[in-house]
C-alpha cells in the first residue's frame, strides 16, 4: 500500500509539473482572454453612444468604429495599422487624437492587437499608456499586461501584475482568472506557498466563480510539489 501511495503521488507531481511547464504555451492563444475583449468592446460601444458632441471627440469616435469591427473579426493587423480603404488604424488614431477618450480607448485596443500578434513588449507599452479607473476595464488592462510579461519570460512581473489585477477587480468575473494564472506562474517558479495562497483565495473568497469548481486540484498539486 505504501509503495502504491508513493507511486500515485509521483504521478500527481508529474502531472502538476507538466501543467506548469505548459503554462506559457497553453495560454498563448488566450493572452488577454475573451472577458477583456468583451469589456473593451462594450466600453467602446457605450462611449460611442454617450459621449458629448464635441467635434474632435466625435470625429475620433467615428474613426475608431471601423477598427472595432476589424477587432471583433480577429483582424488584428488591420485594426492596428489600418487598411487601404480609409481606416487609419488604432495606432494612428491614438496619436492623431491624443487627449480624447477615443484615443485612450484606442491604446487599449492597440495593446490587445499587439499581444495577439505576438509583439508583447509593444503590447505592454500600449496597455500601460491606457488610463482608466473603471473597476472592470482598469484591472483587465493590468491582467493583460501580466499575461504579456509571462510571454516575455518576466515571471516575477507577470505574477505581481496578475495578483494586483485580481485585488483591484475584486469580483467573481476577473479576480479568480488572474489568481489562477498567477498561481500557475508561481508554481512554475517553485513558489509553492505563494501559489497555494493565490489558489486558496479563489476557494475562500470567490467560491461562486467557475474557477473555484476545481481549485482543490490545483491546491493539492502545489502541496505535493512543495514536499
Amino acid at each position: 500500500m505504501a509503495e502504491q501511495k508513493k507511486a500515485n503521488e509521483a504521478l500527481n507531481v508529474e502531472e502538476a509539473l507538466s501543467q506548469s511547464e505548459a503554462f506559457l504555451i497553453k495560454n498563448k492563444k488566450a493572452i488577454i482572454g475573451s472577458v477583456v475583449a468583451v469589456i473593451i468592446i462594450v466600453a467602446g460601444i457605450v462611449m460611442y453612444k454617450n459621449l458629448y458632441a464635441e467635434p474632435r471627440e466625435e470625429k475620433a469616435q467615428a474613426a475608431l468604429f471601423k477598427g472595432q469591427e476589424y477587432f471583433e473579426a480577429d483582424l488584428y493587423e488591420q485594426a492596428l495599422n489600418g487598411d487601404s480603404i480609409g481606416f487609419a488604424g488604432f495606432a494612428k488614431i491614438a496619436d492623431e487624437y491624443s487627449g480624447t477618450k477615443a484615443a485612450n480607448l484606442a491604446k487599449a485596443y492597440m495593446g490587445i492587437c499587439y499581444a495577439h500578434l505576438g509583439q508583447y513588449e509593444a503590447a505592454v507599452k500600449a496597455l500601460d499608456s491606457f488610463s482608466g479607473k473603471d473597476q472592470m476595464i482598469a484591472p483587465a488592462m493590468k491582467g493583460a499586461m501580466g499575461n504579456c510579461y509571462a510571454q516575455l519570460g518576466q515571471l516575477d512581473k507577470a505574477a505581481s501584475m496578475l495578483l494586483s489585477a485580481a485585488d483591484e477587480a475584486d469580483n467573481n468575473s476577473l479576480s479568480p482568472i488572474y489568481l489562477q494564472q498567477a498561481g500557475e506562474i508561481l508554481v512554475k517558479q517553485g513558489k509553492y506557498d505563494d501559489a497555494i495562497k493565490a489558489y486558496t483565495k479563489i476557494k475562500d473568497k470567490y467560491f461562486r466563480s467557475y474557477q473555484s469548481m476545481d481549485i482543490d486540484k490545483y491546491i493539492e498539486q502545489a502541496k505535493l510539489l512543495k514536499k
